[in-house]
């Protein structure tokens, strides 16, 4: 038996039903991808993109990695960002963590894990940034939920020090990103209170010129 079946009689019950509620709902997806939302979220299994937001196919353009971080360094998260901002002239950028990630978690303790650890040494980093103001709650439960939230607000920061969406605020492109956080346990999803639209809301040194040409 294919180990694959369980897997493909879902996917065909599941397009069955989207064809049931609109036959033409395929062939009006294969035409043309215009989302409005660029997805920047965590790759655990339990925080399903589309799901969440309540968005079929089509609706949101998604980028996910552990502990949803955007690096400088990381071109395959740059490329996706580019490529939603410049290409499908997405509106929003939503970074969106969760509620007991990981990731996350693991950047506060001190156990190797391997390739991985120099992947969150930036949540490590924010993790020391803010070690006095988290040593003061009470569960580490706590102190990894509050961390949480700071790493969203982090990379929040850094897609708005990038200057793929700065040139696209120089052209005048409508443009916001968001940091949003995900409760596993009730399944809310909820703003933090974390977005930029613009140079004003940046600091002056990360604020970036359009490069002179001749």
């Amino acid at each position: 038996m294919n180990e694959l079946q369980d897997l493909i009689d879902n996917n065909e019950r599941w397009a069955e039903a989207i064809k049931q509620e609109d036959p033409d709902f395929f062939s009006k997806l294969a035409r043309q991808q215009t989302p409005e939302y660029l997805w920047i979220g965590c790759s655990d299994a339990r925080v399903p993109a589309n799901e969440i937001v309540g968005m079929l196919p089509g609706d949101l353009f998604v980028h996910r990695n552990v502990a949803n971080v955007v690096l400088h360094t990381d071109l395959n998260c740059l490329s996706v960002i580019q490529y939603a901002v410049d290409v499908l002239k997405v509106k929003h950028i939503l970074v969106t963590g969760h509620y007991g990630c990981g990731g996350v978690r693991a950047s506060m303790q001190d156990r190797q894990l391997g390739l991985i650890d120099g992947w969150l040494r930036s949540i490590r980093d924010l993790y020391y940034e803010h070690r006095e103001v988290l040593g003061q709650l009470a569960t580490e439960e706590e102190r990894v939920d509050r961390l949480c939230e700071l790493n969203v607000i982090q990379q929040v920061a850094n897609v708005g020090h990038t200057s793929i969406v700065q040139n696209a605020w120089h052209r005048g492109q409508s443009l916001s990103i968001h940091g949003c956080i995900y409760g596993i346990k009730d399944g809310r999803w909820k703003s933090l209170n974390a977005t930029i639209s613009g140079f004003e809301q940046l600091p002056p040194q990360y604020r970036l010129m359009v490069a002179f040409r001749l």
